[in-house]
């Protein structure tokens, strides 16, 4: 496992991609209740082009969990701590649901490090603060494995899950296994972020994703994002929540032509 320290918090990370060192980065930020083994399903593709980084966000996966609550500012300055320590200067983004979250953080606060930007089920205010307290402390007093089924119903369609068991057992086992403190912290970062006001500060290109049945954030909301970016292109898809692994081969490709596309 590779680890770095962002003033003192151990972030787990992997690299995987293009042997040519002037290969560009690009960075993918998970789901909340996610590691780094959700965006399995691109990561031969993207590698081809791109040297891949990932990361297990604070609180989640192999990385510390400091105690909380979170906020979205320290969740940015993660992935800019994160890019320095490997002297990435500039990179590509893409985030699903907080990783989006994050991404909406980093476009509209740091433009200058991002080349071009993905946002995939996502938006500038998630949800309302009681639904992600209620959230943070049903994780912190019955633990994050009372959340599992609710989540996963909300992630994949009842076809695909009953499709694919092996992939729904992975993605479970992953979130089962999250620090509850970590969780409930992360809940209490996307509660308080509202970037409602800063979108519009977005320059870098910007590809907006969404599932046409996403029931955690609804399309809608994620189609009010993509018009408050001026230029940006918006995309759905035939799935719920985690459309990279419900429609991977769709995701991987929309995103390789935006990532690879001209200027």
């Amino acid at each position: 496992m590779s680890f770095a320290y962002v003033d003192g918090l151990r972030l787990h990370y992997r690299i995987d991609g293009a042997e040519r060192s002037d290969a560009p980065w690009l960075v993918l930020a998970s789901a909340l209740g996610a590691d780094v083994t959700m965006w399995s399903p691109q990561i031969a593709a993207f590698s081809s082009r791109f040297r891949v980084l990932r990361f297990d966000t604070r609180g989640l996966g192999c990385s510390d969990a400091p105690p909380g609550p979170y906020t979205i500012e320290q969740l940015t300055d993660d992935v800019l701590g994160l890019l320095d320590a490997l002297t990435i200067e500039r990179a590509h983004f893409c985030g699903l649901s907080m990783g989006g979250l994050i991404g909406i953080a980093l476009a509209a606060r740091h433009g200058e490090r991002l080349e071009r930007v993905v946002l995939a089920h996502t938006a500038a205010r998630l949800g309302t603060p009681d639904v992600w307290q209620a959230r943070a402390r049903q994780a912190r007093e019955q633990g994050v494995r009372s959340l599992a089924d609710a989540t996963l119903a909300r992630w994949f369609t009842s076809a695909f899950a009953a499709r694919e068991p092996l992939v729904l057992a992975a993605t479970r086992d992953a979130f089962a296994h999250m620090d509850d403190e970590g969780y409930a912290s992360n809940c209490e970062a996307i509660g308080a972020a509202d970037l409602r006001a800063e979108v519009g500060a977005i320059r870098a290109p910007t590809l907006v994703l969404t599932g046409r049945a996403d029931p955690s954030v609804a399309p809608e909301h994620t189609r009010m994002l993509a018009e408050g970016i001026t230029g940006a292109r918006f995309v759905q898809f035939e799935a719920q929540h985690l459309s990279n692994i419900e429609r991977d081969g769709d995701f991987t490709r929309t995103v390789l032509e935006f990532l690879s596309g001209p200027s």
